[in-house]
């Protein structure tokens, strides 16, 4: 469950979008961007604005089923972008989704990609969509990433919950290879308030991928900054990168990044 209200996720999407348009005034945006091969940073928010988009006219609609999403897929399109264009686009959308997603309520059903069915995945995603988008493209213009903590608790625990959805097995058939004894992995916030309980355990060990929020012993622990184990775990960043220490099983933690699809 979520740890922010419906509210606070609408929010967040527009305030999250809203702190790249300071990011990109004058700036290159056919500059790279490492952690989406392929994308320039102009690409990659047209193709963040054009997810949110989509979202909105989901919620809107309460489409039973999924729309189509061609327009934020292909990029060719977007490779020379104008920021004096770009932000105030990227704010409209953002701002149209939040405010769709607010007038709906969290219950409202809709179609989603998980199980779930209602406007609150959509919330919750976009949320933390648009905060690795974000991470993507302050990374990629060689600027500072930082991100609210409780924002960052729940993006983890967003993924650690749909990373470990039992139907991954079906569509990604290698994340079967994860599993087995003695698996498991500790994640450790080295930053955050000592009420946060910013520790995550991952069981490897069963027949599915299990997950929970402990102070525990495992066969390999990865300490890091809260936002820094975020950004490992949607391999924004290298496991063994500048200030984050792992102790144990190095092999396991490479594993499991290697074979865990989402992000």
């Amino acid at each position: 469950m979520t740890v922010l209200s419906h509210d606070r996720l609408c929010a967040e999407i527009a305030a999250q979008t809203d702190l790249l348009r300071p990011l990109i005034k004058g700036a290159d945006l056919t500059a790279p961007v490492p952690s989406c091969p392929g994308w320039n940073v102009g690409q990659l928010l047209r193709h963040l604005g054009g997810a949110q988009r989509w979202g909105a006219e989901i919620v809107r609609t309460r489409a039973t089923s999924p729309l189509p999403d061609d327009h934020f897929r292909d990029l060719s399109p977007y490779a020379h972008e104008d920021p004096a264009v770009l932000g105030p686009w990227l704010s409209e959308g953002a701002g149209l989704l939040a405010d769709t997603l607010r007038a709906a309520g969290p219950d409202v059903e809709v179609w989603t990609p998980v199980p779930g069915g209602t406007a609150a995945f959509f919330a919750r995603r976009f949320t933390h969509e648009t905060v690795v988008h974000r991470a993507d493209a302050t990374l990629a213009l060689g600027a500072e990433f930082a991100l609210a903590e409780d924002v960052a608790l729940d993006a983890l625990d967003e993924w650690m919950e749909l990373g470990s959805l039992p139907m991954h097995f079906e569509i990604h058939t290698r994340m079967r290879e994860l599993l087995g004894p003695d698996r498991t992995i500790h994640l450790h916030a080295t930053d955050t308030a000592p009420d946060a309980a910013a520790e995550w355990v991952v069981d490897l060990t069963g027949e599915v991928i299990a997950w929970r929020r402990a102070h525990e012993k495992a066969a390999v622990a990865v300490r890091a900054p809260l936002a820094e184990l975020l950004l490992l775990v949607y391999r924004r960043r290298p496991a063994h990168g500048e200030g984050v220490e792992v102790l144990g099983d190095a092999r396991l933690l490479d594993f499991w990044l290697d074979r865990v699809p989402f992000g």
